[in-house]
């Protein structure tokens, strides 16, 4: 089936219809952020209690959980000590260097700004500890998770083409590892939007180091979260992909079917859009 009637053929179900067919893939929340803020806060306390490294794959987007989880830590006294974060990814300039934190763009420096600075120097975690990809580490990146054991869950969003962190609809993606990667136009036209740099997509960023596909669907568990934001309910269709989707390189998270994998909504984004093409 061609991945147009697909999606036409995903649409004719109703929000209850999909859940049932999803058989556990998918889960409607009331409140998206604060879920999945919860779900981080109680993974790294049960490993606590065991005495076990966290170690876990983390998006730069979504963001809004990310000042929830502080608040949780915090009033619940969370270490994050024995944590081990990768984030998902990082943009590169037009020399392959990742972008430098102080730049206003940078999701090294934005997680600083919204996470690191926050948390109490007791219960942070160790700087060595927190791995974005970059020129430096992007050809070690994948032994260093094995080196620490693995990754437990990787948490993510999901682009509006199917990307899983910044890995793009290409051939093979599905056994891609750590790399530079060249984005898409429609990665670079979102992404212009979104930035509040006006839509300049001639000076936008082309491409970012990335985690593979490979790590994140090696991962025991894949826990995404996908919602709409403001007037334009761009996600609507790459949920029912993830979720119901046949596998293709085309939308890569539809790789990630038949593995420990739930993508997490709200109501407004599992529902239909107003016109169905």
């Amino acid at each position: 089936m061609k991945r147009k009637d697909e999606i036409r053929k995903l649409y004719q179900m109703t929000t209850e219809e999909l859940i049932s067919a999803a058989h556990g893939r998918l889960q409607v929340v009331d409140d998206l952020p604060r879920h999945f803020a919860r779900s981080i806060a109680d993974e790294i306390k049960t490993a606590n209690a065991a005495s076990r490294p966290t170690r876990l794959i983390l998006p730069v987007g979504p963001t809004e959980q990310y000042p929830l989880l502080v608040d949780i830590i915090r009033d619940e006294q969370i270490s994050l000590q024995n944590c081990y974060l990768f984030f998902m990814d990082e943009y590169a300039d037009d020399q392959h260097r990742a972008l430098s934190a102080d730049h206003p763009l940078s999701f090294k420096g934005h997680m600083q700004q919204l996470f690191f600075s926050h948390l109490p120097e007791s219960l942070a975690v160790p700087d060595e500890q927190v791995i974005f990809p970059d020129e430096n580490n992007i050809e070690t990146l994948a032994d260093h998770i094995e080196g620490v054991g693995g990754i437990d869950t990787c948490y993510g969003g999901i682009g509006i083409h199917g990307h899983v962190a910044f890995n793009e609809p290409e051939p093979g993606v599905k056994e891609s590892g750590p790399r530079l990667v060249q984005l898409n136009e429609f990665t670079i036209t979102i992404n212009a939007i979104r930035a509040l740099v006006g839509g300049n997509l001639e000076g936008f960023f082309h491409q970012a180091y990335t985690i593979g596909m490979k790590q994140i669907r090696q991962a025991r568990r894949i826990r995404l979260y996908c919602r709409s934001d403001g007037l334009y309910n761009w996600a609507r269709t790459v949920l029912r992909l993830a979720a119901l989707g046949q596998p293709g390189d085309d939308y890569p998270v539809t790789h990630l079917q038949g593995l420990d994998f739930v993508v997490t909504t709200d109501r407004e984004t599992a529902s239909r859009p107003q016109v169905v093409l």
